[in-house]
């Protein structure tokens, strides 16, 4: 699903982002709602980024990149953890592309997403290849999401990649 954001382009430097987990619902500019296998993955398109809310039997998992004022922080290149009973795992890259290779990156990921039905983008006003999108699947008993967050003035894309999982017991 691909929308226009109502807002103004909030977040303006990749430097700007910030991670957290277990963070109450924001307010959202748009929601997908899915249900992949027992789960219920909410994507949010924020003002300032996304937010994913995962709940499943076993528990609810949250995660958010944005910029969230009083953050203390900053986006990590990686992260594994556990949350409650699942495995959570957190990867972000930063590229920097040129001004034509940036907006064909943009036009290609937004195809991708608008089209996938497990997929959001919302474009941010004033500017087509500014935007954040999500995408998410279930696969082998674990949910993963991509997302994507374009700053066409600084020619940098944040791409994250989520993987949370059941933790299994130990072999005996």
């Amino acid at each position: 699903m691909l929308t226009t954001l109502k807002t103004t382009y909030t977040d303006t430097r990749a430097a700007d982002l910030a991670w957290c987990l277990g963070k109450d619902p924001l307010p959202a500019l748009a929601v997908l709602d899915l249900q992949l296998d027992g789960a219920d993955v909410q994507l949010r398109l924020l003002g300032a980024s996304h937010q994913v809310i995962l709940e499943e039997e076993d528990g609810v998992c949250s995660e958010t990149v944005a910029c969230i004022p009083g953050s203390q922080t900053p986006l990590p290149l990686g992260v594994a953890k556990r949350v409650g009973a699942w495995e959570y795992e957190f990867a972000a890259r930063v590229e920097t592309l040129s001004r034509c290779s940036f907006a064909g990156r943009a036009q290609e990921l937004l195809a991708l997403v608008a089209e996938h039905p497990q997929g959001l983008a919302g474009t941010f006003p004033g500017d087509p290849h500014a935007f954040t999108a999500l995408l998410a699947q279930r696969r082998d008993g674990q949910i993963s999401w991509r997302t994507w967050h374009a700053y066409p003035q600084e020619g940098r894309l944040v791409a994250t990649r989520t993987r949370v999982g059941v933790r299994m017991a130990a072999p005996l």
